[in-house]
């Protein structure tokens, strides 16, 4: 996904205003250095700026996107090369192993719908009885509790 452009907001209320105050007078000199001139060199440098920033943001979605291409050629190529050690050193072979393939033949095979380690489930146990001078098993006299 592209980028999202800038447009500024400030730089067009700028430009209107230039125009304006144009209207008033072209060599407009109000003091302090606020001339119509050096109001319009400023908003043309902000202008470039801009454009600077938003060529940079296109450059940087394509160079993404050249990137993302390579990745995927590299992906590909990289299964291949695992393939063809397969083809010619065999699937069993330690070089399919060296190569970052799973031997043939050290690969566990489980039944479908079963997991490759059972799971172990304990049972809960419900503490009870009258251990340690308690009536229901604890120290601190609330009811006894299920733990598992």
């Amino acid at each position: 996904m592209a980028r999202r452009k800038r447009t500024s907001v400030i730089l067009e209320k700028a430009v209107r205003r230039a125009a304006s105050i144009n209207s008033i007078d072209p060599n407009l000199d109000l003091g302090n250095g606020l001339t119509l001139p050096a109001f319009s060199r400023l908003i043309e440098r902000m202008r470039n700026k801009e454009n600077a920033y938003n060529t940079a943001l296109s450059n940087v979605d394509k160079l993404y996107s050249e990137m993302l291409e390579t990745e995927s050629q590299l992906g590909d190529m990289t299964e291949h090369m695992l393939m063809a050690v397969g083809t010619r050193y065999g699937k069993s072979s330690v070089e399919y192993g060296m190569a970052g393939g799973v031997p043939k033949n050290k690969r566990s095979k489980g039944l479908r719908g079963e997991s490759p380690t059972p799971s172990l489930q304990q049972p809960s146990i419900i503490a009870s009885g009258e251990e340690n001078g308690s009536k229901n098993g604890n120290q601190n006299g609330n009811k006894a509790t299920a733990t598992s």
